[in-house]
């Protein structure tokens, strides 16, 4: 089942000429994504690791900066901090989200975003050849190859910004 959507994210890929797959992903009545999304992409045949989650920080600085990291890992706040020399972080607030990126939060992706907001990329997203972003749009998400995801980012900041999981229980 074939869904159109248009926002800044499907415009950015289409201008590029970027092949995409739209997913949806059903609302409950309050307008609020699903919580099994990861059953939902094993039953269409996708790695739910291989969601690019966008975590929208903000410095002691005041500015804003976005992570776009796969799989389960946590961001790494010391490796942040030093990379980005900051002696302050925070995670942005919800409200903040959507006023500094202009997208809802569950729809955020790590492209098409106001030039003022910095985007880093966990080298977590390079280990999967395709990969699953935020549309734009709440309830749909789109899968696309990683390497074009970094050409549609734009030369973005690469690096190791997460803890390394730890195999202890």
């Amino acid at each position: 089942m074939s869904h159109n959507i248009d926002s800044p994210v499907t415009q950015l890929l289409n201008q590029l000429t970027i092949k995409y797959d739209v997913i949806e992903i059903p609302l409950s009545e309050d307008k609020k994504p699903i919580r099994n999304l990861e059953d939902l992409l094993t039953s269409e045949g996708r790695d739910p690791s291989s969601v690019v989650r966008s975590l929208l920080f903000k410095t002691g600085s005041g500015s804003f900066v976005l992570l776009g990291v796969a799989g389960g890992g946590r961001a790494d706040w010391g490796v942040l901090r030093k990379h980005l020399d900051e002696r302050k972080l925070r995670m942005a607030e919800f409200d903040e989200v959507n006023e500094v990126t202009g997208y809802v939060v569950g729809a955020v992706p790590p492209i098409a975003l106001p030039e003022t907001v910095r985007v880093l990329l966990d080298k977590s997203v390079t280990e999967y050849d395709t990969v699953i972003i935020g549309s734009g749009v709440l309830g749909y998400a789109l899968a696309l190859a990683s390497k074009d995801l970094q050409t549609a980012m734009n030369d973005p900041d690469i690096g190791n910004f997460v803890k390394a999981e730890s195999t202890e229980n």
